[in-house]
């Protein structure tokens, strides 16, 4: 298998995996799981907010819904905004 090959097999296996690589053995349902998890960072937390809002994650048909893998059901896209918007201003002095 050529180096392209094996990179791209590695890029397809953490879309499919999704963010939750980044929270494993925790529950995650909510935008608002993510701003609550003390064991994230404040990079992690917004990384996995930033991915949960991309289009990779939207739901086909319902642009307004966005599932990551291994949720149990899809959330509306405003939740995940509304949570990024929180964390950033947590993080203003």
């Amino acid at each position: 298998m050529g180096h392209q090959a094996i990179i791209q097999q590695f890029v397809d296996g953490a879309s499919a995996i999704g963010p939750i690589v980044l929270m494993p053995r925790m529950q995650l349902g909510r935008p608002t799981d993510v701003l609550r998890a003390p064991s994230l960072s404040i990079d992690d937390k917004r990384a996995i907010l930033a991915a949960w809002a991309s289009d990779l994650y939207a739901v086909e048909s319902k642009p307004a819904l966005r599932q990551l893998p291994g949720t149990a059901e899809p959330v509306p896209i405003d939740e995940v905004q509304s949570a990024l918007i929180e964390l950033d201003q947590r993080c203003q002095p």
